[in-house]
């Protein structure tokens, strides 16, 4: 299941509340343990579709028109119980979380709410009352935490894209052991309103999906600066060094994976990099090792604390034994001890900062081993420990991260790497991880044997910093508002058309003559367009000069790729004509004469 094939299946006339009766009958069916908490109700379901289903029927544009995606039982759906993997903590929201609220006006659907490590304390998967996760390609492995309920959903195909936290990898280890996508965004870029804070100073929201493009249209339409949110922070532009053919990526001197089968998956990872045209650059690990070491033994450990001491923590019924330990345990950390792991961290952020002036981009493997069940039990906090030994740097450095499946195993288990640049490289980042991801033969999505659709299309990955626009009409190349976009430097992209389902329209009085393109599942859409690429800035100036009945919506590509275009608004079609017969509006104009 992928965002673009379900818009598809729509577009071709799939009824939505049927498909969500069919999903919910058989996620039941399959048993709700140990991936979901909680489920919503299927009458709730069915009153949501139905609201959809007005909606798009008054014009509204819904990117994400009846999606139905997964959250992380630390984030907030109205009405629907938050536990937190603890029942005895658990309490129902009047209000969803910011990014719920976000991505449900796109017209995405809440299924349920998924299992975790209790409070999101572990990279494990195995510490929650309702049971252990495993990774979809083995029961006797773990699945990685904490937002192991997430990623398995997405794994086993339930849902196309889940929402999950990162603070320490919980969105980027669980991607890498069940072979799927795990995009972890600058800290701040979706608000975390509505979140159980782990570390509050350090949490982000985090998006698993079956491709790199799935997830950045999902942190397209998640992300934005949110005055609730104390920690929300407005996108900004990011110099991209490596958006080009040539760039250069770090690999720190001396790590491999585990087992040299991992380690070759790795060594051809790099080799993949340089394929695509990348220079390697070899670097020292240890001061990242170092930052990594401080999130559990310096005063980010006490944020746990205070996270849940501001909710009355105490000897909670169902507190789990290992959460319950680490958490108590930093009542004994001081004030002095707390501003010492602050000024260090200052010292080793300047130390590491030089990086990027050697490389545009890091790749490291995503975890160091995928281990057994029984081995967690053994030693739960050691193994744990072992698997933040990529991860829990990042979020301490402000850094942007995307895990992303890198090749399977001959013993059957997935192996996956992370890329990182710095903050606000998400857009750039994702276009070199979509490249990376499709540069490798025959690859899938999770367990479902799904091949990965459009791969190497690092154009259509969405981004904070920019925008890509279809322009169907008088913006085109040679029409006479063209000047619009070439005042605003946009760059030309690529000539393409658009997914079934659309009718264009020539509209009536409008000077210079205009067309109408409007989401209509009957049409047999197949419009020429030409995608250009905005700024940020150009593209909302660009925005506030269109004229109504036309608007900025959300387009679908015929390639499956979305992007922002032109719509109308149906109460300018009245005096239309529809020219959707003629492929697009040159052709139109030239049939005129």
């Amino acid at each position: 299941m992928s965002i673009q094939a379900l818009l598809k299946a729509y577009a071709s006339g799939e009824a939505v509340a049927p498909f969500f009766q069919q999903l919910h009958a058989a996620i039941v069916a399959g048993g709700e343990r140990p991936v979901w908490i909680s489920l919503v109700p299927e009458a709730r379901l069915m009153e949501r579709a139905a609201e959809i289903e007005r909606q798009r029927s008054a014009g509204i544009d819904l990117p994400l028109f009846g999606i139905p995606f997964a959250v992380k039982d630390n984030i907030d759906v109205a009405g629907i119980a938050t536990t937190a993997a603890c029942p005895s903590f658990a309490y129902v929201p009047d209000r969803s979380a910011t990014a719920v609220e976000r991505l449900e006006a796109a017209g995405a659907i809440v299924i349920g709410k998924t299992n975790l490590d209790q409070f999101a304390t572990g990279l494990v998967g195995t510490r929650s009352p309702y049971g252990i996760c495993h990774s979809v390609f083995s029961s006797a492995h773990v699945s990685g935490g904490s937002s192991s309920g997430s990623a398995v959903a997405v794994a086993a195909g339930l849902v196309p894209f889940a929402l999950g936290t990162d603070t320490a990898g919980s969105g980027r280890v669980p991607a890498a052991f069940n072979n799927i996508v795990g995009l972890k965004p600058t800290k701040g870029l979706i608000s975390t309103r509505g979140l159980v804070p782990a570390c509050r100073t350090l949490d982000c929201i985090s998006i698993f999906a079956g491709s790199v493009e799935d997830a950045s249209l999902v942190l397209s339409i998640a992300q934005g600066f949110d005055a609730e949110d104390p920690y929300s922070r407005p996108a900004v532009i990011h110099q991209e060094r490596h958006r080009a053919e040539k760039f250069r990526f770090g690999v720190p001197q001396g790590i491999l994976p585990q087992g040299e089968d991992a380690a070759a998956l790795h060594r051809q990872a790099i080799q993949y990099l340089c394929d695509l045209g990348g220079t390697q650059v070899g670097f020292d690990y240890a001061p990242f090792a170092e930052v990594a070491g401080l999130l559990y033994a310096g005063p980010w450990v006490a944020e746990r604390l205070a996270a849940l001491q501001a909710r009355q923590f105490g000897d909670w019924p169902g507190m789990d034994p290992v959460v319950a330990g680490i958490v108590a345990g930093a009542a004994r950390m001081t004030a002095a001890e707390a501003f010492a792991g602050l000024y260090r961290l200052a010292e080793l952020a300047r130390q590491t900062a030089g990086v990027w002036d050697l490389f545009d981009v890091m790749l490291l493997p995503t975890a160091p081993l995928h281990p057994r069940i029984d081995e967690v039990a053994a030693d739960p906090v050691g193994v744990n420990a072992r698997l933040g030994a990529y991860t829990n740097f990042v979020n301490l450095l402000d850094y942007a991260a995307i895990a992303v499946p890198a090749g399977m195993q001959p013993n059957g288990l997935p192996y996956g790497v992370t890329l990182l640049a710095p903050a606000f490289a998400d857009g750039a980042l994702a276009r070199l991880a979509q490249r990376f991801h499709g540069a490798w033969p025959n690859a899938t999505i999770g367990a479902t044997g799904e091949k990965l659709p459009f791969a190497a299309k690092p154009e259509n990955a969405i981004a904070p910093e920019h925008v890509l626009l279809a322009v169907v009409g008088a913006h085109l190349r040679g029409q006479p508002l063209h000047h619009q976009l070439t005042s605003r430097d946009a760059g030309f992209v690529r000539s393409a058309r658009t997914a079934a389902g659309y009718k264009l329209y020539a509209l009536g009085g409008t000077v210079p003559a205009k067309p109408g393109l409007v989401r209509d599942p009957s049409g047999a859409g197949l419009i020429e367009v030409e995608v250009f690429s905005l700024g940020l800035a150009a593209f909302g100036s660009f925005t506030a000069e269109v004229p109504p009945p036309l608007a900025i919506g959300t387009v679908a590509l015929e390639d499956g790729s979305f992007v922002k275009g032109f719509v109308c608004e149906p109460a300018a079609l009245d005096n239309a004509i529809d020219i959707t017969g003629h492929g697009g509006w040159r052709a139109w104009l030239e049939s005129r004469g």
